[in-house]
């Protein structure tokens, strides 16, 4: 997993970087002053500040940078002036938070060890969307554990497998666009996955007991504010799409479903999750999409006052 952070800071400023260690309380932060080492080596970043705020960052290839880092087992290098560094290693770090060993009492099991594996076996890397899902079960575990460091095991296996009927069902193509009810088409999708989540919990060694709760919490995944367990999930997920699936969903979708999509996933979120959204990295086609939906109740005030 991802446990160093290279911050390669250029300019002498002080750096506030106390939020980003509560944050990220794994991942050790190595501090290179770049003016310092000028004459020395030092390693090419993986993403500089600059490339990272372009309106045309390639986040599907920096994802594969992490991965490619961590599977080397070396540091994430990112360079940044120092008035961006802190924002910046946040904003980088979150992106990179599905490699990262967060986890808790309930998780640091070798039960929760096999639920992870089993996982993970069911994906299909050579195939983009599957290796999208993954991606996204990882970056939600890791939300709801950020959003509650106390998460309890079967909340956090279902952040794990909330998408995992989407396997079957979506696995070389997107459906969703064609359903004449979003609500109703992602509470079906919610309702088949629970049985498949609860078998692979029951086969990783998980209890029956263990088996439904996560099964009752994947069924309800899709109905925000159905329990404080559930809200949870819903926030884990919805700050995953907007932090590391947003790009590719306008990508892959376009504009008007993208519009209905970020609508419907702020209606499920709560008012800490909302809270979160200034924190993280938006494409600015995905930050406008959200600044309208954002925006429209409050100008449809405007036009009937």
């Amino acid at each position: 997993m991802l446990s160093t952070l290279t911050l390669q800071i250029e300019g002498v400023a002080n750096v506030e970087l106390a939020q980003l260690e509560r944050d990220f309380s794994s991942v050790k932060v190595s501090v290179v002053r770049v003016p310092a080492t000028r004459g020395a080596s030092l390693d090419e970043p993986d993403v500089d500040h600059d490339a990272w705020v372009s309106p045309r960052f390639d986040f599907w290839a920096f994802d594969r940078h992490v991965d490619a880092a961590v599977d080397a087992g070396r540091p994430l290098v990112i360079r940044a002036p120092a008035r961006h560094a802190a924002r910046f290693a946040s904003e980088v770090l979150t992106r990179a938070q599905r490699r990262i060993e967060r986890r808790n009492a309930a998780s640091a099991t070798a039960r929760f060890d096999r639920v992870l594996d089993a996982h993970a076996a069911l994906h299909d890397l050579s195939r983009p969307l599957v290796r999208a899902d993954l991606d996204h079960a990882r970056d939600a575990w890791q939300w709801a554990l950020r959003l509650d460091p106390g998460a309890g095991e079967a909340c956090q296996i279902a952040a794990l497998f909330h998408d995992v009927e989407r396997l079957e069902s979506e696995a070389d193509a997107r459906i969703e666009q064609h359903a004449p009810d979003y609500r109703a088409y992602k509470e079906a999708h919610a309702r088949a996955g629970a049985p498949r989540a609860a078998a692979i919990v029951l086969a990783a060694g998980g209890s029956e007991a263990l088996a439904r709760e996560v099964a009752q919490l994947v069924e309800s995944s899709e109905t925000p504010g159905a329990s404080r367990e559930v809200q949870l999930i819903n926030d884990a997920d919805a700050l995953s799409f907007f932090s590391l699936n947003s790009p590719g969903f306008v990508d892959y979708f376009g504009t008007t479903h993208a519009r209905k999509k970020v609508a419907y996933t702020i209606a499920r979120m709560s008012a800490r999750a909302l809270a979160e959204l200034p924190k993280v990295r938006l494409r600015p086609d995905v930050a406008q999409l959200v600044a309208e939906v954002i925006d429209a109740p409050f100008r449809a005030v405007e036009a009937t006052g």
